[in-house]
C-alpha cells in the first residue's frame, strides 16, 4: 500500500510487553508511558491493573494530554491470582470473575476505550464443560461492564497446548463461544494475535475466516517454538525476525493483507493494530519497538 497505514487503523502498543521495566518504580513507570505517548507513530497505548496506586489520576492525564486512547488488560489479575475464568470449580470461577470485575472498575476509573481478558487452563477431553464456563463467565462480565458505561470486553485468544494452554485456542471453540456471547451481549468482541496463529497450528485463513464477524481488537507480534530448550521458546513476543522465530515481514504481510480483505483495516477505519513486542535478555526495548515500527512498515508495502 502506497498509503500510511495511519488512514487504516489506530496503531497502538502494550506498554508492559514493550518497557518490562516499567514495573520496577513510579518513575520508571512514567518514563516508559511517556516514551510511547511522545511517539505520534502511536494512538493507542495498551495498560494493565497500575502496579503502583500513586499513579491512578497522573496516567490518565498523560493519555490525555497526549491525544491517546488507551485500553486496559485483566490478563495479570488472572495470572498474578491464578484464577480460572474457566473453572470448573464454581467457587474458583466466581473469584475469577470477582477479579476482573475489579479490573473493569480500574479500566473505567483511567478512562479506558476497551477491556481485556483471556481464557485459562482446561483438561482435554472437557473442552466443551470449561466452554460453558467461559461463557457463563464472560456473560457476567460483560453485564457488569455494561452497568457501568459503554466500554466494550474483548478475549485475546491465545495458543491452546504450547506455553498459556488457554481453552481458547483453535478458531473452532472461538466461534462457538463467540456465538453464545455476541447473542446476547453487544458490547462483547474477539481479540486476535498474529503471534498466537503458529502456537495454535492454525493458518492464518483457519484462524481467522470463523470468526470474522467477532473480530474486534489485533494484536501483532512474533513467536519462537522451533526449539522448546530456547530461552525465548512459547509466548514471549520476541521482536520480528528473532532467530529460530516463525514471524518477520513477509508473515507480518500476508496477516495484514488478510486483516484488509476482511474489512478489519478500512480507509478511515478506527479499529486498533496493537504491538506486542518484549525485548529478550540483554536487548535494548527502545530498539525492539523500532525493530516492530520498521517491520509494520516494510510488510504493509507488500499490502495491495
Amino acid at each position: 500500500m502506497k498509503e500510511s497505514i495511519h488512514n487504516y487503523c489506530n496503531l497502538g502498543i502494550v506498554l508492559s510487553m514493550a518497557y518490562p521495566s516499567c514495573i520496577k518504580s513510579e518513575e520508571e513507570y512514567r518514563c516508559c508511558l511517556k516514551t510511547i505517548l511522545t511517539d505520534p507513530f502511536f494512538n493507542v497505548v495498551e495498560l494493565g491493573s497500575l502496579p503502583f496506586a500513586s499513579l491512578k489520576q497522573a496516567v490518565p492525564t498523560m493519555v490525555e494530554t497526549a491525544h491517546c486512547t488507551s485500553t486496559f488488560s485483566g490478563h495479570s489479575l488472572l495470572f498474578s491470582r491464578k484464577l480460572n475464568i474457566n473453572s470448573l470449580d464454581e467457587s474458583e470461577r466466581a473469584l475469577a470473575v470477582s477479579a476482573l470485575k475489579e479490573g473493569i472498575d480500574e479500566a473505567y476509573e483511567l478512562g479506558c476505550s476497551e477491556f481485556q481478558f483471556l481464557s485459562r487452563s482446561y483438561e482435554p477431553g472437557k473442552e466443551q464443560a470449561y466452554l460453558n464456563a467461559l461463557i457463563a463467565s464472560t456473560k457476567e462480565i460483560c453485564a457488569y461492564a455494561k452497568s457501568k458505561g459503554s466500554m466494550p470486553v474483548v478475549l485475546e485468544v491465545f495458543d491452546h497446548t504450547i506455553d498459556k494452554k488457554s481453552l481458547l485456542g483453535p478458531a473452532s471453540l472461538v466461534k462457538e463461544y463467540a456465538q453464545a456471547v455476541c447473542s446476547e451481549y453487544d458490547n462483547f468482541g474477539i481479540m486476535i494475535d498474529c503471534s498466537h496463529i503458529p502456537m495454535i497450528g492454525e493458518t492464518i485463513d483457519e484462524a481467522v475466516d470463523p470468526i470474522i464477524p467477532y473480530i474486534r481488537h489485533v494484536h501483532v507480534g512474533n513467536t519462537l517454538i522451533s526449539d522448546p530448550a530456547n530461552p525465548s521458546y512459547g509466548d514471549l513476543h520476541p521482536r520480528f525476525g528473532y532467530p529460530g522465530s516463525e514471524n518477520d515481514t513477509e508473515y507480518l504481510a500476508s496477516f495484514l493483507q488478510k486483516m484488509k480483505d476482511i474489512g478489519y483495516l478500512a480507509e478511515g477505519s478506527s479499529n486498533i493494530l496493537s504491538f506486542e513486542v518484549k525485548p529478550q535478555a540483554g536487548e535494548d526495548a527502545d530498539l525492539v519497538v523500532a525493530n516492530a515500527k520498521r517491520t509494520l512498515l516494510s510488510a504493509w508495502r507488500c499490502v495491495l
